[in-house]
């Protein structure tokens, strides 16, 4: 129960620094976000770590923990980065990923289509993950698979604000079906370009993006 709170209240923190209501380089304090969600400072400091892994708090000795949040050249860089990684998994994944995890893989994007068809982006997200742990498992390759979710871990609130975007959700099903379609062909140059296509922030998406900073930088 009290790790449910934490989630929930992350979430909520995590939506307060993005619409700018806890600017970069706010204070957060345990004893008046308590009191705010009204619950035991226990579930608060658990949500505070929790904002801590993902970067967008930072613990600072007998100071506090202050909002922080990446500039635009590091969200890009790490982006990028991501990108890369997972164009790995595909690539391997492609002569490596078992029957089994085959029919999983096209089980969960089943799951994320009916996600976009209920316009549900929680959900669809939820989906999401366990899409692409699977395709970091079915690299075969565990140093690969670890440091995928670690980044992934990092980015997490991003990518999970980029599906609130008008007609993301499509795009982002259309961008699976061409990884699970290359997959299935056994082709690894071309589904690791299919997934390196929909991790890369670039055009459209790029701006997006960035937009989406504002409100917290300003």
């Amino acid at each position: 129960m009290e790790q449910k709170r934490a989630d929930k209240i992350a979430d909520a923190l995590e939506g307060l620094i993005f619409d700018g209501t806890f600017a970069d380089g706010t204070r957060l304090d345990e004893v008046q976000l308590a009191e705010q969600f009204s619950v035991s400072r226990t579930p608060v400091r658990e949500a505070l770590q929790r904002l801590a892994q993902f970067g967008l708090v930072e613990h600072l000795p007998r100071r506090g923990v202050f909002v922080r949040q990446p500039g635009p050249v590091e969200l890009i860089e790490m982006f990028e980065v991501m990108a890369e990684l997972e164009s790995v998994c595909a690539r391997l994944a492609a002569s490596r990923i078992t029957d089994k995890a085959l029919a999983e893989l096209q089980a969960t994007n089943a799951r994320c289509d009916l996600a976009v068809e209920r316009q549900d982006p929680d959900e669809y997200y939820r989906e999401n993950e366990r899409f692409h742990a699977i395709l970091y498992c079915q690299s075969g390759n565990a140093f690969l698979e670890q440091e995928c979710h670690k980044l992934h871990r990092r980015l997490q609130p991003f990518r999970r604000t980029q599906l609130r975007l008008r007609g993301r959700l499509r795009q982002s099903m259309s961008e699976h079906e061409a990884v699970v379609s290359a997959l299935e062909d056994g082709d690894g140059a071309r589904a690791a370009e299919a997934i390196r296509a929909h991790v890369a922030v670039q055009g459209e998406k790029f701006h997006h993006l960035i937009a989406s900073l504002k409100p917290a930088a300003e």
